[in-house]
């Protein structure tokens, strides 16, 4: 399994956030973010919202950093990726 995580793009909460995403399987990914000690609500279906603050610990952690383009290939890839209008 691989967790990819992207660059943080996305202003909100007073923060920016990055996507969390497996591209084999979502109880691996679970199972990482778990260790990471993030909760369960930042989950949105097929990803995790993380804050920029929390990066280089994912990384640390075994993430593997990539742009978001190549995070959203990947993940239409595993099958895993749900559309936000199917959210």
């Amino acid at each position: 399994m691989v967790v990819l995580v992207d660059d943080p793009l996305w202003p909100k909460h007073g923060t920016v956030w990055a996507h969390l995403v497996s591209d084999t399987n979502l109880d691996e990914l679970h199972a990482f973010a778990a260790r990471a000690g993030i909760p369960r609500r930042a989950f949105q279906g097929d990803h995790y919202d993380v804050p920029m603050e929390r990066i280089a610990e994912l990384i640390s952690l075994g993430a593997e950093p990539v742009p978001s383009r190549e995070l959203v290939r990947r993940l239409l890839a595993s099958g895993l990726r749900i559309r936000p209008r199917d959210r």
